[in-house]
């Protein structure tokens, strides 16, 4: 059975009627940490499930030589489509309630239907200092930290923000890592993404330049496919704010197809990229993939992982496949690396080869999945953060 959590706030908006959900997992030193999504139907338990998946991200980033300290575990999210009208005032009022929790002891920032910048721009309107003012008191030089996250949130890499890049890398060196473990080349590896957002488009340009084939991309509009290969790069440079590919940037060999079609891609990894819940008991049967990487959160659902394993598909959990994201920040404003995109892809990098590295060593020495296996390591590092520090 799953711990109840610490906290958990429900908000309606006065104005829509729309709903909100604030989960506190844990707090630790006082604080935790997680972000706010904004997706029609999203639900307190939805809420709840990555609350506490943010306490065992912390906790599997745990180094006690390092600066970074981690915090507990929270989640927001929003009952609205974020391509709503109404969507923004909804964002506006929600943060603007949840004041006195955001400045005290919930950091937040972007997660699915929004943007950093959304959440900057409205987290101000709504008369906050910042989306993470409640990590301040535990800094060692707060100017001096807020200015090199600021720094490395100016960063670009090819046209690319730095933070929407480091959480694909991470989740794209998960996908190489269980690739070495196997004997699998990189090159003739086809790849399926679901999502073309900030995570499943900076994962899939990683592994095509890593060598990998992406052959399928979906989107709110579709899934667009190509057996030979699809030009990443040009998908990217083709989106608008909310991940949707511009068809008229298709080459004559991509092929629109329906929405779910990348969900059965003849390709050997499936990377869930947008929607939590999109791989269930009902549709599970149609994947063909060898390893699905969970870039979203809670795209596979307990009942569907239980069935792929059975059939031989190695599910990479999202609690460590796509944690980088939010280790970026506070390895960042701690000052375990500067604002520097090559400190934060080798950092990223070295993270991520240890972390899915320990865990499938500890799956295949139990005999479980990795899943399993990162549970076992965050069961024993916890205790180790609650002994050190306050705990709650």
């Amino acid at each position: 059975m799953e711990p109840t959590p610490l906290l958990s706030v429900g908000w309606t908006d006065h104005v829509t009627g729309r709903r909100g959900h604030l989960v506190v997992d844990r707090l630790v030193r006082g604080v935790a940490s997680g972000g706010l999504r904004m997706r029609e139907g999203c639900t307190v338990e939805e809420v709840t499930g990555l609350a506490r998946g943010m306490t065992m991200k912390e906790a599997l980033h745990y180094d006690p030589e390092a600066r970074y300290v981690p915090l507990g575990g929270a989640k927001g999210g929003i009952d609205c489509d974020p391509r709503s009208p109404e969507a923004y005032g909804v964002l506006v009022r929600y943060l603007r309630a949840m004041r006195p929790y955001i400045e005290r002891f919930w950091t937040t920032g972007e997660d699915l239907g929004l943007t950093q910048d959304l959440v900057d721009r409205a987290a101000a309107e709504a008369g906050l200092v910042s989306s993470v003012q409640a990590v301040y008191p535990l800094l060692d030089d707060e100017a001096k930290a807020r200015e090199r996250l600021a720094d490395a949130f100016a960063i670009e890499v090819d046209g690319i923000g730095l933070d929407e890049l480091v959480g694909g890398r991470g989740v794209a060196e998960s996908v190489l890592v269980a690739l070495d473990r196997s004997g699998r080349p990189y090159a003739g590896t086809r790849v399926a993404v679901q999502g073309l957002g900030t995570m499943g488009g900076a994962t899939a340009l990683f592994l095509a330049r890593a060598g990998l084939r992406v052959v399928a991309v979906a989107d709110v509009r579709g899934t667009i496919a190509n057996p030979d290969g699809l030009d990443v790069e040009a998908l990217l440079a083709a989106r608008d704010a909310h991940g949707a590919v511009d068809r008229a940037a298709l080459r004559p060999g991509d092929r629109q197809e329906p929405g779910d079609a990348w969900l059965a891609a003849d390709a050997e990894v499936l990377v869930p990229a947008a929607v939590s819940y999109a791989i269930d008991a009902r549709n599970q049967g149609r994947v063909t993939a060898r390893w699905i990487a969970e870039a979203a959160n809670m795209p596979v659902t307990p009942e569907a992982e239980e069935a792929l394993t059975a059939r031989g598909v190695t599910v990479l959990p999202d609690v460590v496949v796509n944690s980088c994201t939010n280790a970026w920040w506070w390895w960042t404003l701690f000052g375990d690396i500067e604002a520097d995109a090559d400190q934060a892809f080798g950092r990223v990098r070295s993270s991520m080869r240890e972390l899915v590295g320990g865990m499938l060593d500890r799956a295949a020495a139990d005999g479980t999945t990795p899943r399993a296996a990162a549970h076992a390591l965050v069961a024993e590092r916890l205790p180790v953060i609650a002994e050190r520090y306050d705990w709650y």
